[in-house]
């Protein structure tokens, strides 16, 4: 059964390369939504090799599975995978695979309930401090803009925060309007509009949910580390390309200076620097080939998988 051990192979490779070659790449920082585009596409390959993996060791391993698997499946197709009849090894393999999976679809269960929560209890508060505006005046408002709500909460720290949801807000306290021009507001609730539209709340919750079910993995903590630094640098570039980078890099400045952030490449001074510094955007052929070569990635998987039934079909 050559396609399991080509499947095992290509996760162990794309679990060990990928991250060293993609925290090498000096193209990462000038397109980083290109960059969270290869990251996913590492990681997909990877638990497709380990999904097809599964679904081969399982019908390796029980005939009642086998015959699931290829039902309606033409002649010399089964045969092709060459399935032994000694199955300890499977049996053995399918549950491992099986308790990754399992722990895999609850850490990811896990993560969405409680990030689902904490933004429940973001929104409460929410509302306490800055309470809604009259039906009426509400109905006119929602009238005119569903897409977003804009809330001003009263604070001295110059602040401002989206909070993801059916109408996402976003939140900025007095001390930051306070603080910004109109121009760097601008920039500032573009930067927040960046992270909603593009959902990185639910990229961010998956790489915390593989890390959580697999704190020794590598690959998951790398993951992590580098999608918070990325979405940060992409909400920027989104800012930017509307309000310009220097109105962009003062708001940064002006808003939390002294923040204490987890990726250090996404500190402010690295991001600032960044936006001042000006690095051109690589040309759209070299883009499209990077997303391209990213793309082959979860793919592999499929093709190592449907490889020997195709190949008994010539």
């Amino acid at each position: 059964m050559g396609a399991l051990p080509g499947l095992v192979a290509l996760g162990a490779l794309l679990a060990v390369l990928g991250p060293r070659l993609l925290a090498r790449a000096r193209w990462a920082t000038r397109e980083p939504v290109v960059a969270l585009w290869a990251w996913q596409c590492v990681v997909v390959g990877v638990l497709l090799c380990c999904a097809c993996a599964l679904v081969l060791t399982g019908a390796a391993a029980w005939p009642a599975v086998r015959g699931l698997v290829f039902t309606g499946a033409p002649a010399g197709v089964e045969a092709a995978y060459g399935f032994p009849l000694a199955r300890p090894w499977a049996v053995a393999a399918a549950f491992v695979f099986l308790v990754g999976g399992l722990r895999t679809a609850m850490a990811v269960a896990y993560e969405v309930a409680g990030a689902h929560a904490v933004r429940r209890r973001k929104r409460h508060q929410l509302s306490r401090q800055a309470p809604d505006l009259h039906p009426e005046l509400r109905a006119s408002s929602e009238r005119s803009d569903r897409s977003e709500q804009l809330v001003v909460v009263e604070r001295a720290e110059p602040q401002a925060w989206s909070l993801p949801g059916p109408v996402p807000r976003l939140v900025v306290t007095t001390g930051a309007l306070q603080r910004l021009s109109s121009r760097e507001l601008d920039a500032l609730l573009a930067h927040e509009r960046g992270h909603v539209r593009a959902r990185h709340h639910w990229l961010l919750s998956a790489a915390e949910a593989l890390l959580s079910g697999f704190p020794g993995v590598k690959l998951f903590a790398h993951f992590r580390d580098q999608v918070g630094r990325l979405v940060e640098l992409a909400a920027d570039d989104s800012a930017a390309r509307r309000h310009g980078r220097l109105a962009t890099a003062i708001a940064l400045v002006e808003l939390n200076p002294d923040s204490a952030c987890p990726h250090p490449l996404a500190q402010i001074p690295a991001r600032v620097d960044r936006l001042l510094g000006g690095v051109p955007r690589l040309r759209a052929p070299h883009r499209l080939a990077l997303t391209v070569a990213a793309l082959t990635l979860p793919l592999a998987p499929l093709v190592l998988s449907f490889a020997p039934g195709l190949t008994a079909l010539r």
